[in-house]
């Protein structure tokens, strides 16, 4: 299931009946009751959810009026609202795929941040994985993404290199979903990104993949072209690509673009 946070503004992953009507354009002031002058929604992966709450406070401090709003979800679940028009301003997906398959509704994209994968396990590693080959032990309850998820497809091209088979007991709809499963102990082992391993820390342990068998996730953002708050959404991606973003992202743990 998407991946959510509250009490920041950030709306559920599936969008709510108040995300679904048009937001205001960007006014020329607040109004009586300090609603904001801007409103931006940004549809992002699931990947990001912790990170982009510390984003979301650092930018709206820093442009008094604007208020961001994230909803969270696999990157395959934000295309198809971007195809069914939901309202939002910007996208930011876990891969380039994702985003090229919507270029007839997106500005011009740019890398913001880049990722890696991990080996999830349950805390301690009780069953004592060491590397990709054990994944494939009798027994041992492996969860990965769907294969039409980022981290799903990551996760095949990882594990197709590997003889004999990984065969995971579910597949799910993003990576949040995966590591919960590890996290509750549902699950002894799943591939998730290093960031959102290390977001649950004190309940999972992460088994490094070496570089040569490990790949890149690249995580694009761009606006979406039916935003009603053009500007202030370009504004937006251009921000993240600057040194305060950058800063907050890499100390989350994501690599340069």
């Amino acid at each position: 299931m998407p991946s959510t946070l509250s009490g920041r503004r950030i709306a559920a992953t599936a969008l709510t009946a108040a995300l679904l009507v048009p937001l205001a354009a960007c006014g020329s002031g607040g109004d009586v009751s300090g609603a904001p002058e801007t409103q931006l929604t940004v549809l992002a992966a699931a990947s990001l959810t912790d990170v982009f709450a510390t984003a979301g406070m650092a930018y709206e401090k820093e442009h008094p009026g604007t208020e961001v709003t994230f909803s969270f979800a696999g990157s395959q679940e934000l295309a198809a609202q971007v195809e069914q028009g939901a309202p939002a301003d910007a996208l930011v997906t876990a891969d380039t795929k994702t985003m090229d398959g919507l270029v007839s509704e997106t500005g011009t994209p740019t890398v913001i941040a880049k990722n890696r994968l991990v080996i999830a396990t349950g805390e301690g590693n009780p069953e004592n994985i060491k590397g990709l080959d054990d994944l494939t032990a009798g027994g041992l309850k492996v969860v990965l993404a769907a294969p039409e998820v980022p981290v799903g497809r990551y996760s095949k091209q990882i594990l197709d290199a590997r003889k004999p088979a990984v065969r995971p007991v579910s597949q799910e709809t993003d990576v949040r979903a995966v590591l919960s499963k590890v996290a509750l102990g549902e699950a002894d082992a799943g591939l998730v990104y290093r960031t959102d391993a290390a977001s649950e820390a004190d309940r999972v342990d992460a088994v490094d993949i070496p570089d040569a068998q490990n790949v890149v996730a690249s995580y694009p953002a761009a606006t979406l072209r039916h935003s009603q708050n053009a500007k202030a959404a370009a504004a937006f991606v251009r921000w993240l690509g600057g040194a305060e973003a950058q800063k907050i992202l890499q100390d989350a743990g994501f690599q340069k673009p």
